[in-house]
C-alpha cells in the first residue's frame, strides 16, 4: 500500500503538519528478504542504511540484521527475537510473530535493489521537506546576528550535502576497494597521452613533473610582484578549457574526457581584464595594445577570430571582490551543479575573506586554506590558490623563493599538497643595469640578462604525491604568457 501518512501533532497555528512520504508495503518486503535469505544484504545496503526506513521498528529491524550478518551469524525471524523480544513498537504491531509475517511477504530477490532504491528516494523527500521547512524557521527568525545571505550560503550547503548522499560513501572503505581505484587511476594514466593520471595543465615539462593536475588537491602557486602568478594561473586556465572535450571519466562517470571547465574568481583583476589577458595569449597581441586599442588591421583581425573561436570555451570567471570563503564555496558547488567544474582558481589566497571578527592573521589564512581543501575534496576537483610571498625575498642575494618565504606560511604549507614558486630573474637583472659610462659592467651585465631573456622557473617546493625540483619554463612577457622552454636540440631539429 502506497501511503501518506498525516501527522498527529498540529502546528503552532492549529494547522496540520504536511504529510511524510513513505512506503511501509516497500520496507516489510525489503526486511522479509533479508530474513529469508542473508546473502541479499549486501545489494540492499549499497542503498540504504537504518535512518532511511520510516517506520523505526523497521529501522531496528534492519539494524539488527545488519549486525547479525556482518558478523557471519544467521539473521531470521527466530534469532531476531531475541533482541527484540521486550521492544514497545514491537509489540504494537504483534509482537516476535510480525517478524515470521514479514519473512512471508519477502520480495523476490531480483527486486531487492529496486525496492531499497525506492525507500531511499522517500528518505531523501522526507529529508528535503524537513531542510525546506528549517529554512524556513530560519528566515522567519529575523536575528540581527544572521544575515540573508549567510543562511542562503548555509541552506545551499546543505542542499549540495543532501544532493551528494549516495553517490560516494563517505565511511571506511575496505582496502581492496581502494586499491582498486588506484588501479584505474594508474590505468587511465597509462592510457592517456602522456601518461597523465590528472588534467593536463597543457605545460608538458610541469605535467611531467607533477603527473598533471590531480582531484582533491590544494595546490598554491606563489612568487613575488610581477613574477607573473595571475598570467601564469590564467594560461592554465585557458589550456584546460581550451582541450576540454565531453565524454567518459577514468572510473565510467560523464564528464571531462580531455581539459574540463574551470572556474577562476579574480579577486584582484575585474573579468574583462582576465579575458583581454586569455585574448591576448590566443591571438598573440600585445596586452597593453589591446588595452589601448593600438593594433595592425592583421593584428585586430586576430584578436577577433581569437574571440570567436573562445566563444564556447568553458571558462567561468567571477570578479566578485572580496568573497568569504563560505560564498565561494557555495558558488562553486552551484558551478559544479549547474555547468559542471573539473578546476577552480583563486587568484589571490589573501584576498578571500575569513570567518571570524579578524583577532588573527594567521587564523584567517588557516580558515581560508583548510577551506580551500575541503572544496577540493567535496567537489572532487583541483585547487589552485595563489598566495604573495613576503619581502624578505628581496633582502636576499639569491631571490628564489623558499616555503618559508610565504605569509602565513605554516597552514599554507601543511595545507597545500602541492606548493610551487614563479621565479623570473630577468625581472632582478633588469634592475642591475650599470650606468652607461660603466662600459665594462655594461657588456657583463648584457651577457647575463640575454642568457636569462625570456625564461622562468617554476620551484615546486612541496609535492605531496612526487618530487620536488625546478621546471624551466619560456615566458613572452608580450603576451602575458607562459610556454614550454624550446631546448638548443629541439631548437637544430
Amino acid at each position: 500500500m502506497n501511503t501518506f501518512i498525516r501527522m498527529d501533532q498540529a502546528g503552532a497555528t492549529g494547522e496540520a503538519a504536511p504529510q511524510l512520504p513513505h512506503n511501509i508495503e516497500a520496507e516489510q518486503q525489503l526486511l522479509g528478504a533479508l530474513l529469508s535469505d542473508n546473502d541479499l544484504y549486501d545489494r540492499a545496503a549499497s542503498v540504504v542504511r537504518r535512518e532511511h526506513f520510516f517506520d523505526p521498528v523497521h529501522a531496528r529491524i534492519f539494524e539488527i540484521c545488519a549486525a547479525q550478518i556482518q558478523k557471519r551469524a544467521l539473521a531470521s525471524p527466530v534469532t531476531l527475537k531475541t533482541f527484540l523480544e521486550h521492544d514497545e513498537g514491537l509489540k504494537a504491531l504483534g509482537g516476535p510473530s510480525y517478524l515470521v509475517t514479514l519473512a512471508a511477504s519477502a520480495v523476490a530477490a531480483y527486486a531487492v535493489k529496486d525496492y531499497a532504491q525506492m525507500i531511499y528516494d522517500l528518505a531523501i523527500r522526507r529529508e528535503l521537506m524537513a531542510l525546506g521547512h528549517d529554512i524556513a524557521a530560519q528566515a522567519s527568525d529575523v536575528n540581527v546576528d544572521l544575515e540573508p545571505a549567510d543562511q542562503i550560503v548555509d541552506a545551499e550547503a546543505k542542499l549540495y550535502k543532501l544532493a551528494e548522499q549516495g553517490k560516494t560513501d563517505s565511511g571506511f572503505q575496505s582496502f581492496l576497494s581502494a586499491i582498486r581505484q588506484a588501479v584505474d587511476v594508474a590505468n587511465a594514466a597509462y592510457q592517456r597521452d602522456g601518461g597523465l593520471a590528472g588534467v593536463s595543465t597543457g605545460l608538458v615539462d610541469l605535467d611531467r613533473k607533477l603527473g598533471g593536475l590531480h582531484r582533491s588537491d590544494l595546490l598554491i602557486l606563489a612568487g613575488r610582484p610581477s613574477m607573473g602568478k595571475t598570467s601564469l594561473a590564467t594560461n592554465i586556465a585557458f589550456n584546460v578549457a581550451k582541450a576540454f572535450r565531453e565524454g567518459k571519466t577514468y572510473d565510467g562517470r560523464d564528464g571531462a574526457a580531455e581539459g574540463g571547465v574551470v572556474g577562476f574568481y579574480s579577486l584582484e583583476m575585474s573579468a574583462e581584464q582576465l579575458a583581454a589577458r586569455v585574448l591576448s595569449e590566443a591571438a598573440e597581441v600585445p596586452s597593453e595594445q589591446i588595452r589601448k586599442g593600438d593594433m595592425t588591421e592583421a593584428e585586430f583581425r586576430r584578436f577577433v577570430e581569437a574571440a570567436k573561436a573562445l566563444e564556447k570555451c568553458p571558462l567561468y570567471i567571477d570578479d566578485t571582490p572580496a568573497l568569504p570563503i563560505a560564498q565561494l564555496a557555495a558558488r562553486a558547488r552551484r558551478q559544479k551543479r549547474v555547468h559542471g567544474l573539473d578546476l577552480l582558481i583563486i587568484d589571490y589566497l589573501q584576498l578571500v575573506r575569513a570567518p571570524g571578527n579578524g583577532d588573527s592573521r594567521v587564523n584567517e589564512v588557516s580558515a581560508i586554506t583548510q577551506g580551500l581543501k575541503a572544496i577540493a575534496k567535496e567537489l572532487d576537483i583541483p585547487v589552485i590558490a595563489l598566495s604573495q610571498l613576503s619581502r624578505q625575498v628581496e633582502s636576499r642575494e639569491d631571490k628564489r623563493p623558499q616555503l618559508s618565504d610565504l605569509r602565513e606560511s605554516g597552514s599554507i604549507e601543511q595545507d597545500a599538497d602541492v606548493v610551487m614558486f614563479v621565479y623570473r630573474e630577468e625581472y632582478y637583472k633588469e634592475r642591475e643595469k650599470p650606468g652607461d659610462h660603466q662600459l665594462d659592467k655594461m657588456a657583463e651585465w648584457q651577457a647575463a640578462m640575454e642568457a636569462v631573456h625570456g625564461k622562468a622557473e617554476l620551484i615546486i617546493g612541496k609535492q605531496r604525491h612526487g618530487p620536488i625540483g625546478t621546471v624551466e619554463l619560456a615566458f613572452e612577457g608580450r603576451f602575458t604568457r607562459f610556454s614550454d622552454l624550446a631546448r638548443p636540440w629541439q631548437e637544430r631539429g
